[in-house]
């Protein structure tokens, strides 16, 4: 799935070949992704100029002239992409921009039709509509411990909610947490504020580390948890190194792999003590 850095890697494409130019047509080849009626979204938009773009947590915004937004969600294989002529158009092109004055095409994609597309009155609106928390990148370490300082869940599933903070995805919060050496089953009531600083702290690092690499994750630094995720998915193909499945800190210490409220968790048990209540996982 797309996250907030894949997101925020799209917005600047899009910031670069689309801002300033007027939406001659719309061509939709697919209505699957539309969240709303296709006449209401060209009437929306044909003849609208795109002032700026914008994005909230995995929500990518198109900034038009009559101060609506077009919102961009990209599900769990969506992508953005450019062409000028029809048989250039990506494979699984659903909707397409036709751009007046440079005559590209800027094309949704998406295989499994999990994306949606719709006009919003505003990025607030929106926010408000789908009751999204603030931005991952844009949430202060004071906000983090107001809204969950007094939360007895686990802290791994707090963060993944797109209603505390929009913009962390699954990968995303196992690395925060590994760098902020916090446990995923810690009672989020248990940290005091110096690990919600830490744990800030651990959010900005990991998604602007993102966000530089364009979440080309091979490209991350060797001290990141991603390495050992990258290596489980490839023991099931093209094996990677042995030394991937172990800590970056602790060389000789495994990486657990186990499920915290249904979703695969990866935890070094050297830098992130279980609590008491919960066994460390082999």
């Amino acid at each position: 799935m797309p996250e907030l850095p894949e997101v925020e890697t799209y917005r600047r494409f899009i910031d670069e070949i689309a801002v300033g130019q007027t939406i001659a047509a719309v061509q939709v080849n697919d209505a699957h992704v539309l969240a709303q009626p296709e006449d209401e979204l060209r009437a929306a938009l044909a003849g609208r100029t795109i002032t700026g773009t914008g994005r909230l947590g995995k929500n990518c915004f198109l900034q038009l002239d009559d101060g609506r937004v077009l919102v961009l969600h990209f599900g769990m294989t969506g992508d953005i992409g450019a062409y000028r002529d029809e048989a250039d158009a990506p494979r699984f092109t659903r909707v397409a921009l036709h751009l007046q004055d440079s005559g590209l095409k800027l094309a949704f994609i998406d295989p499994r039709k999990f994306g949606r597309i719709r006009v919003a009155e505003s990025v607030a609106a929106h926010q408000k509509a789908k009751k999204l928390g603030p931005d991952a990148l844009a949430i202060t370490a004071a906000e983090l411990q107001a809204k969950l300082g007094r939360r007895k869940v686990a802290i791994k599933p707090l963060l993944l909610d797109q209603g505390i903070t929009a913009g962390l995805g699954n990968w995303i919060v196992d690395e925060v947490l590994f760098q902020a050496r916090i446990h995923p089953e810690r009672p989020a009531l248990s940290l005091v504020e110096a690990e919600f600083q830490v744990l800030h702290e651990a959010i900005q690092l990991v998604l602007t580390t993102a966000i530089s690499h364009e979440a080309n994750y091979r490209h991350f630094p060797a001290s990141f948890l991603i390495h050992a995720r990258e290596w489980d998915e490839a023991a099931h193909g093209t094996p990677g190194s042995d030394a991937h499945k172990f800590c970056p800190r602790h060389p000789e210490t495994a990486i657990g792999k186990y499920y915290v409220g249904g979703r695969a968790t990866y935890v070094c048990g050297e830098c992130q003590p279980a609590p008491p209540q919960f066994p460390t996982p082999a």
